[in-house]
C-alpha cells in the first residue's frame, strides 16, 4: 500500500499545476503560447492522476501503453479542434 507522505506530495503537484494554468489564463500571454502550457500542465495532471489514483502505475505496461494512446488522441483531436477555431 502507497502512503499518505506520497498521495500528499501528488496532490500538492495537482494543486500547483491547476493554479498555474489559472495564472496562465489571466497573465496575458499569447494564445498559443498559453494554449501550449495549459496543455503540458494537463497532460502532467492526467498522467499523475491515471498513475496512482488509477493505479496504472501497477498494472502490466500494456495497459499503460493503452492509456498513452488514448492521450495521444485526446490531445490530437484538441489540437485539430482549437486549429479550426481560428
Amino acid at each position: 500500500m502507497t502512503s499518505t507522505k506520497l498521495y500528499t506530495a501528488i496532490y500538492a503537484v495537482l494543486f500547483v499545476s491547476a493554479t498555474v494554468q489559472v495564472l496562465v489564463e489571466f497573465a496575458g500571454l499569447s494564445y498559443w503560447l498559453a494554449f501550449g502550457l495549459i496543455m503540458v500542465l494537463s497532460a502532467v495532471k492526467a498522467v499523475f492522476v491515471a498513475a496512482y489514483f488509477q493505479h496504472l502505475r501497477w498494472e502490466p505496461r500494456s495497459l499503460t501503453y493503452l492509456a498513452g494512446i488514448g492521450l495521444a488522441a485526446a490531445l490530437a483531436l484538441t489540437l485539430a479542434a482549437s486549429y479550426s477555431i481560428l
